[in-house]
């Protein structure tokens, strides 16, 4: 066998491999690990925005400080005339004492206790040597003060008010006490526990986690104690005795905590890659969590990009978290009243900023939370059982699921024809998304709240069918565009049998996770993921209260899994950011489906030939407003409430361009927007062609 191994011939001409130097020795202790380099350019002075950004920090405080400290000068300056006055006469006491020698006076006392006449004579005569000579140099400075307010007498007012201006401070000096300044900080530091080695020992030491006297159990650490960058606490690399993981330091966290006289909220680990037993130990100066971030930078009502992260909050070090949504599906769980709403909904105010992206919300919880995203959703489904906001919602979402399908087919189809240099890996991209030449291109936003009760109908079947649709979509959405996000505060031990096992497979193949404050140890492994737990991160071990509303961890983003306080959007404020984001989707004609007016049950009509049918006889173009007018006329059951804006995003969708036209029933000016009779008729022939 050995020797027709030897003897066959290899089909491998080119070497793919680099070849290994043996003679090069090969290191298997880790002795040191890679120097950290620190930026050339700090992080806030390196780009435009950072800049930009960091002038608009340091200008915001310089006009609080100055703001503050004007609003008081008045009192300022009272102060400082007082203190003056007092230091006025504080300087004088100190001429005075400083004439009669007083420095002396305990060395005569001295000499008159031991009874020696000698000594106290020398000094008396030496004392009044002294007081002759220092009399002179007072009656000196007299004679010039005298001279001085003379001539500031004289003086003009501008001189005056100078002179007293100088001197009033240098008096104040010396006549306020030193524990009573006269302009107090505009901006207070807050003042925290300072670490040291001895006190990092000490709480390890207590926690369990080594001993001090034996040799082999001994904490050790792999750098200098030091203040983060972003001075809101201390940190240090500690290295665990052999023996010791990063499990054992994760359980023992609120001994840790309790050996550092600090909350448990202010202690953060941080797994180190270099070693089991290495971890990053950050101290914070006072409860993070507890401290808001505000509300969100969509309020300017600025168009987003789907391509670009979006800013969900900030983590535990006050560094801004970012979260980026292609090619992803996000799970958010958490009980009532934590933020799971508030969070899904930041992500879809997001993507709703972003005209390209359409959106679907299925709102099984039937709050007035999603309400106004109307305004903009491409379908909107409310709840499972009949209600006036949607009349049969378990068919409307079964309609959507299949036409989300439908668009998953298309967008593979399409890329799959698309020329190598247009498409080069067969992924959509950026341009592709953007390209009006193909509105089938899409990403597509699909969100599920509270989706447990679509798999606990009272219909099995359904139940079932709706399970395997939202699977497909869980499995072969991403790629293909579609964004899935899911909330619930129900996560696990839902269904039975196949509607088990499919909730099960769409939980769980979310590859982000965001675990705001749970139940139990159970509920938070059902939202993170079954490792979450070992490696140290339990949703039900978040603190409680008002304060701590939006405070979750985020799972699967990176390698690291912050704790992060989301930015806030209220009800306000949604709806604001709704308004905008209609308004960059009629600019540009991506506003479609019930948003634009589309009723589901019309999809059924053939929209191209009822806007032939209606065409005035004899006219090339129809402005949309007369166009909506004509199909209410012609075929009310199916358009009735149809509107300009929606029939032009219809139209359009359907490959139509649009065109200034002449109308002067309808614009003010003679001139709208509408289209053309000849392109509708080039649509249905391409239609025809492509076999549609």
């Amino acid at each position: 066998m050995a020797d027709d191994l030897t003897t066959q011939d290899t089909h491998f001409e080119i070497a793919l491999d680099e070849e290994p130097d043996l003679r090069k020795p090969v290191y298997v202790d880790v002795v040191a690990k890679d120097d950290e380099r620190r930026p050339i350019i700090p992080a806030q002075w390196r780009g435009p925005d950072n800049i930009k950004a960091t002038l608009k920090h340091k200008s915001t405080a310089v006009a609080h400080r100055a703001g503050y400290h004007a609003v008081r000068s008045p009192w300022y300056a009272t102060l400082a005339t007082f203190w003056a006055t007092v230091g006025v006469f504080r300087l004088t006491g100190r001429q005075l004492r400083w004439w009669w020698v007083a420095e002396q006076e305990h060395l005569r006392q001295e000499a008159a206790s031991r009874n020696d006449p000698d000594t106290w004579s020398r000094l008396t005569r030496e004392a009044r040597a002294i007081r002759l000579y220092r009399g002179m140099v007072l009656a000196g400075e007299g004679v010039l003060l005298l001279v001085a307010l003379g001539l500031l007498a004289a003086a003009p007012g501008w001189i005056v008010l100078v002179t007293g201006g100088a001197l009033v401070p240098v008096l104040a000096h010396y006549g306020r006490p030193n524990n009573r300044p006269i302009i107090r900080p505009a901006v207070v530091t807050p003042r925290y526990r300072k670490l040291s080695s001895d006190i990092v020992l000490r709480a390890y030491y207590a926690a369990g986690l080594g001993h001090p006297e034996k040799k082999d159990q001994q904490i050790q650490f792999g750098g200098s104690m030091a203040r983060d960058a972003r001075q809101t606490g201390s940190q240090v690399i500690v290295d665990l005795p052999y023996g010791k993981s990063w499990s054992d330091v994760v359980n023992a966290k609120d001994k840790l905590a309790s050996g550092l006289d600090v909350h448990e909220n202010q202690v953060f680990l941080t797994r180190d890659k270099s070693s089991n037993r290495r971890h990053m130990l950050f101290v914070a100066d006072r409860d993070p969590l507890a401290v808001p971030v505000g509300h969100t930078d969509l309020l300017d009502g600025k168009p987003r990009s789907i391509w670009q992260p979006m800013r969900l909050g900030k983590d535990e070090r006050d560094a801004l978290v970012s979260l980026s949504l292609p090619w992803n599906s996000m799970l958010i769980g958490a009980q009532p009243r934590k933020g799971k709403t508030f969070t899904a909904r930041l992500v879809a105010l997001y993507c709703a900023l972003d005209p390209y992206v359409k959106l679907i919300v299925a709102d099984g919880k039937k709050s007035s939370d999603w309400d106004k995203f109307r305004l903009v959703a491409h379908r909107f489904i409310v709840g499972t059982h009949p209600n006036p906001r949607d009349s049969d919602p378990i068919g409307h979402l079964l309609a959507t699921l299949d036409e989300v399908l439908a668009h998953i087919d298309r967008v593979n189809d399409v890329l799959a024809s698309l020329p190598v240099d247009l498409c080069p890996e067969g992924v959509l991209t950026e341009e592709l998304t953007r390209d009006p030449r193909f509105p089938d291109l899409r990403f597509w936003l699909l969100l599920v709240e509270e989706f447990q009760v679509y798999f606990e109908t009272e219909d099995q079947d359904t139940n079932k069918l709706i399970a395997a649709k939202l699977s497909r979509i869980q499995a072969t959405g991403p790629s293909a565009g579609v964004i899935v996000v899911s909330s619930s505060q129900k996560p696990s031990g839902v269904g039975a049998g196949d509607v088990g096992r499919l909730f099960n497979r769409y939980r769980d193949n979310h590859q982000l996770r965001f675990a705001l404050k749970c139940g139990n140890r159970d509920v938070s492994i059902a939202v993170l993921g079954g490792d979450s737990y070992q490696e140290g991160y339990d949703a039900s071990a978040l603190p409680v209260g008002l304060e701590y509303r939006g405070v979750g961890y985020l799972y699967g983003a990176s390698d690291a899994t912050p704790t992060v306080r989301t930015f806030l959007a209220d009800h306000v404020d949604a709806e604001r950011i709704l308004v905008a984001a209609r308004q960059h989707r009629e600019r540009i004609g991506t506003l479609s489906g019930e948003a634009a007016g589309e009723d589901m049950a019309r999809e059924a009509r053939d929209v191209l030939a009822d806007v032939l049918n209606v065409f005035y006889a004899g006219k090339a173009t129809i402005s949309w407003p007369a166009l909506a007018a004509r199909l209410q006329e012609t075929y009310p059951e199916a358009y009735a409430d149809i509107t300009p804006q929606a029939i032009s995003a219809m139209v359009r969708k359907l490959g139509v361009p649009g065109k200034t036209v002449h109308d002067p029933d309808h614009f003010d000016s003679g001139k709208g927007q509408g289209c053309a009779k000849d392109a509708i008729q080039a649509a249905i022939e391409r239609r025809a062609i492509e076999g549609r």
